[in-house]
C-alpha cells in the first residue's frame, strides 16, 4: 500500500491513497484524516485503506485524480519523534580516516543514534530554504521507517512487527556547524535543517523480496545538478531497522508515528558513489590529500529516487532546489 499527504494549508494535510505506479490518488480522509491518525489507529483502518488501494489499482474508483508530487507534503509533515541513526559503517569509517578521528568504541555492536527535530518536515518538491552558503550545505540520502506503538524493552525480533511504513528522505545537513555541536555531546540543532521526504510512504510488503532482514535491498540513486552522484545500496546497513527500533526502545516506549532513520546510505565499494557530499569529500581527502568537491550553493538541485526491479519509482522522487532566505513564521 502507498500513502501520501495532500497539502491543504493545515499543519498535517489530508491523507491520500496512491496507486502502485504513482499515477493516481484518491482521498482517504473519511477513513483517517491524516497519516498520523492512520498510524495511531492502524488495526482499525488498515483493511479499509487496503481495500481502497486495491480498487484504485484496478481503476475502479470514482473520484480518483492524477497524483501530483508537487502538491504532496512530507508523508508525515511533523512527527512526535525523529530518531536518526548511523547504521552504514562504511560512512563512519571513511569520515574517521579522512579526519584522523579516534574510532568510536563498540560501534559494531551498539547503534549510533541522535534525536533530531521532527516538527517541520518538507515535501519532496519544496525548496530547501537556508540563510547562508557558508554553513556547508549538504544532502544526505536515507531510508526510514514509521512505527506504531512500541513497548519499552521491545526485542529486535518483535520490532519488525511494529514497522508500519517505509519512507525515503533527504536529511539536509550543515557541515560547517556540525563540529562544535558534536563536541558538546548534546546532539545536532543548528547543523540539521528541516529534512525532506519523498512523496509516498509504503507498507513493507510493497517491496516484496527487496524488504528482508529489516533492510531495503535497493539502490538509492542520487543526482546533483543533473549529474550522477551515487547509487549506494540500502542492503548494506550494519544494523537493520528492527535493531534500531529495539535500541531506541530499550528504556522507553515509542509512540505511534515515531520516525527512525538509517543514516546516510553508504557502501564499502567506492565505485557506487555516495549519498552525501561529505562522504565524497572524505574519499577525496583519503585518496588525494584534500577535498575537491564544494558543498551546495544557492540554486543547486538534488534529486533522489529508488527504482525497483521492474523499473518503477518506489517512493516517488525527491527533487529540490536550495534557495536563500529566511522561512517566515506561520
Amino acid at each position: 500500500m502507498k500513502l501520501s499527504t495532500l497539502k491543504d494549508h493545515s499543519r498535517d494535510g489530508r491523507l491520500l491513497v496512491v496507486s502502485r505506479d504513482l499515477a493516481w490518488a484518491v482521498e482517504a480522509s473519511d477513513i483517517a484524516g491524516t497519516l498520523q491518525q492512520a498510524i495511531e489507529y492502524w488495526p482499525s483502518v488498515e483493511a479499509a485503506l487496503r481495500a481502497r488501494y486495491d480498487a484504485l489499482n484496478e481503476g475502479a474508483l470514482v473520484g480518483a485524480f492524477a497524483f501530483d508530487p508537487q502538491q504532496a507534503a512530507a508523508p508525515l509533515p511533523r512527527a512526535w519523534q525523529w530518531l536518526d541513526a548511523s547504521s552504514f559503517l562504511s560512512h563512519g569509517e571513511r569520515m574517521q580516516k579522512a579526519f584522523s578521528l579516534d574510532p568510536i568504541e563498540g560501534v559494531e555492536h551498539t547503534p549510533l543514534m541522535y534525536q533530531g527535530c521532527g516538527d517541520d518536515f518538507l515535501g519532496a518538491r519544496d525548496d530547501i530554504v537556508l540563510p547562508s552558503e557558508t554553513h556547508g550545505i549538504d544532502f544526505e540520502g536515507e531510508f526510514a521507517v514509521v512505527v506504531d506503538e512500541v513497548p519499552m524493552g521491545c526485542s529486535a525480533q518483535d520490532a519488525l512487527g511494529h514497522i508500519r511504513l517505509i519512507v525515503q528522505l533527504n536529511d539536509v545537513s550543515l557541515r560547517a556547524l556540525a563540529p562544535r555541536e558534536m563536541k558538546t555531546g548534546f546532539g545536532f540543532i543548528q547543523a540539521k535543517s528541516s529534512s525532506s521526504f519523498a512523496p509516498v510512504a509504503i507498507t513493507p510488503d510493497e517491496l516484496g523480496d527487496a524488504w528482508r532482514d529489516g533492510r531495503v535491498h535497493l539502490p538509492l540513486k542520487v543526482e546533483w545538478n543533473g549529474q550522477w552522484f551515487g547509487h549506494a545500496h540500502g542492503g548494506a546497513m550494519h544494523f537493520g531497522f528492527h535493531q534500531l527500533i529495539a535500541h531506541a526502545a530499550l528504556t522507553r516506549r515509542l509512540r505511534a508515528g515515531c520516525v527512525i532513520g538509517s543514516g546516510t546510505v553508504s557502501n564499502a565499494d567506492p565505485s557506487v558513489g555516495a549519498a552525501c557530499i561529505a562522504e565524497r569529500r572524505a574519499v577525496e581527502m583519503i585518496e588525494q590529500g584534500a577535498p575537491k568537491t564544494s558543498f551546495m550553493r544557492f540554486g543547486d538541485r538534488v534529486r533522489m529516487d529508488v527504482i525497483d526491479a521492474q523499473g518503477q519509482s518506489v517512493f516517488g522522487a525527491i527533487d529540490q532546489r536550495v534557495v536563500r532566505g529566511d522561512r517566515p513564521c506561520a
